[in-house]
């Protein structure tokens, strides 16, 4: 359970019903009788409830005063959920770390694609990338408007290209050495059983971990944004692939250009109503004032903490992962076509 404990849901399925659940776990209860009172609900539940439904059925089959703790009648669906999906854990993969040079953001684009498809078909292990900017750029996402989101003279203006990434999600502002992006492709597996809201929780719940031995005290705010005391860190967006992986990426803002941020979005504006400057940098607070490291030292801590949880291996984009990014750019995210479907 993010951000809690740990919750395990043993059971059988028998013509389409749940049969003998036992939940266990590391959390914390009162009464003991509850526990026993949760199983009794699960029991004999029909297998293809959502983790939603589960729940309610659980809560009202707690005794009065139950007290949870690492706990919720939430988490139990969703373990139950999972149990039935079969989904996989963190540590049934071996994970892969691709962290290389500056690179275009269009190229970046397309190596989320390319990435994410090759995990999907079993050619690439799960897969933790961080990106490196080779220029600024504003990267909006799959479904907003090029026109609404973008003052055009701005970004002309102080050199930023635009680029549509393949997931949904609100515009992003990225300046070399000012921002942490990094991106996850794993297998449908490990989030099964999930809805896209409680999959970003638990995809996000490591780097809250990294950030929390930085002395940040972060959390997930639905639907996709990671905050702290002191305002926003940085923001989430996923895509879910037909054939079977899931790419899910995280911007996180290590500094910021306030100005010229509000020079380029025409969404900053709104959302400030005015406010100025001075707002934004208290909106979108910063990694470098929160922690006081260099850039470099927060990611070395993050992939730190990753490793020490799940395990990393050291990996590299391959020539033929490569060659097929570079033919999508010319092809797909470098044109007109793609950039301003959404006018």
């Amino acid at each position: 359970m993010p951000g809690g404990k740990l919750v395990v849901a043993d059971l059988e399925v028998e013509d389409g019903l749940l049969r003998s659940p036992r939940i266990s776990g590391d959390f914390f209860l009162e009464p003991d009788e509850a526990l026993e009172a949760i199983n009794a609900a699960l029991d004999g539940l029909p297998a293809a409830l959502e983790a939603h439904e589960i729940a309610a059925r659980v809560e009202r089959g707690l005794p009065p005063g139950t007290v949870m703790l690492g706990l919720s009648a939430e988490a139990v669906g969703i373990a139950v959920r999972r149990a039935v999906a079969h989904a996989s854990d963190w540590h049934d993969h071996e994970w892969r770390l691709i962290h290389e040079g500056p690179q275009e953001p269009v190229l970046h684009m397309a190596l989320d694609q390319v990435l994410a498809e090759e995990v999907a078909a079993g050619r690439r292990p799960p897969t933790l990338r961080i990106w490196e900017w080779a220029s600024p750029a504003v990267i909006i996402g799959s479904f907003q408007s090029l026109r609404n989101e973008v003052d055009a003279a701005g970004a002309v203006r102080h050199g930023v290209s635009v680029v549509r990434r393949i997931s949904g999600g609100g515009a992003m502002f990225v300046e070399p050495g000012n921002t942490i992006t990094y991106s996850l492709y794993v297998p449908e597996s490990l989030v099964a059983g999930m809805s896209f809201a409680e999959s970003y929780a638990f995809l996000d719940d490591w780097v809250l971990g990294a950030l929390g031995e930085l002395g940040v005290r972060a959390w997930y705010q639905p639907l996709n944004d990671i905050a702290s005391d002191q305002g926003k860190i940085g923001g989430a967006a996923q895509k879910r692939l037909a054939a079977g992986a899931v790419l899910h990426h995280v911007t996180m803002s290590y500094d910021i250009d306030a100005a010229k941020m509000l020079d380029v979005l025409r969404i900053g504006k709104e959302k400030l109503s005015g406010k100025g400057i001075a707002s934004a940098k208290k909106r979108v607070d910063p990694l470098r004032r929160q922690t006081g490291l260099a850039r470099e030292e927060i990611i070395e801590r993050m992939v730190g903490h990753f490793r020490g949880r799940y395990g990393l291996v050291g990996d590299g984009v391959a020539e033929g992962e490569l060659r097929r990014a570079e033919k999508l750019v010319a092809e797909k995210f470098d044109t007109r076509e793609w950039t301003a479907r959404v006018p």
